[in-house]
C-alpha cells in the first residue's frame, strides 16, 4: 500500500505483529499474549429477499461478491420453511463468502482507504455496531463504493452487510483493536 507521501507502507498484517499488537498490551495490561485481541474472519453477506428465486439477479451478486472480495461465495438457503415470511424451505436467501488470512488482511486494507472514504457524507462507523464480544457489523447500501464495480454493469443498487469477528472480550477491546487498524470509528 502507498501512502499519500508516495512512501510504500506495511500492510496491516505486518502492521498488527509489529505495533498494534503491543500498543494492545499497553493499552488493556494483558499478561498473556494470547488474550490480546486479533482479526479472526470478515463476513460479507447479500441478503436477496425474493429477488433469490430470480436466477439473473443470483448470478450478478455472485459476480458482484466475487470481483469485490476475491473469493467465489456461496449460495444461501433457508433451512426450514416460514409462512409468514413466504420462506419455503431450501428457497435461496442470498450469498454470503467468508474472508480469513492474507485476503482478509487485503480486503480490510481496501474497506479502510479505498471504499469508506468514497461514501456520500461519512462521518464514520457508529460504535452501536460492536456487539457484547468486540464483534463489529455494518452495512453498506450501494456495490458502488466498491472501486472494482463497474457502473456501466449495474442494474441495481443492492447493498451488503459486512461482519468483523475478532477474540475481543468486549466492546472497548474490539474498538480499540479496530481503532489502531485505522478504522474510522465515530464516538
Amino acid at each position: 500500500m502507498i501512502n499519500n507521501n508516495g512512501v510504500k507502507t506495511k500492510n496491516l498484517k505486518f502492521l498488527y505483529k509489529d505495533l498494534i499488537f503491543h500498543n494492545l498490551i499497553k493499552q488493556f495490561n494483558y499478561r498473556n499474549n494470547h488474550q490480546v485481541p486479533k482479526l479472526v474472519k470478515i463476513q460479507i453477506n447479500r441478503g436477496l429477499g425474493g429477488d433469490g428465486q430470480n436466477s439473473k439477479i443470483l448470478q450478478k451478486s455472485i459476480e458482484e461478491i466475487r470481483i469485490i472480495t476475491g473469493q467465489h461465495p456461496i449460495i444461501t438457503k433457508a433451512k426450514n420453511s416460514i409462512a409468514g415470511f413466504k420462506v419455503r424451505e431450501e428457497m435461496i436467501l442470498g450469498v454470503t463468502v467468508t474472508l480469513r488470512n492474507k485476503k482478509m488482511y487485503a480486503f480490510l486494507e481496501k474497506l479502510i482507504h479505498l471504499v469508506l472514504p468514497r461514501i456520500r457524507d461519512f462521518r464514520g462507523l457508529s460504535l452501536k455496531g460492536f456487539d457484547r464480544n468486540g464483534n463489529y457489523n455494518f452495512g453498506l447500501k450501494e456495490q458502488l463504493v466498491f472501486p472494482e464495480i463497474n457502473y456501466e454493469n449495474i442494474d441495481q443498487i443492492r447493498g451488503l452487510n459486512i461482519s468483523i469477528v475478532t477474540t475481543a472480550k468486549t466492546k472497548s477491546e474490539g474498538a480499540a483493536l479496530l481503532k489502531e487498524f485505522g478504522f474510522p470509528l465515530s464516538e
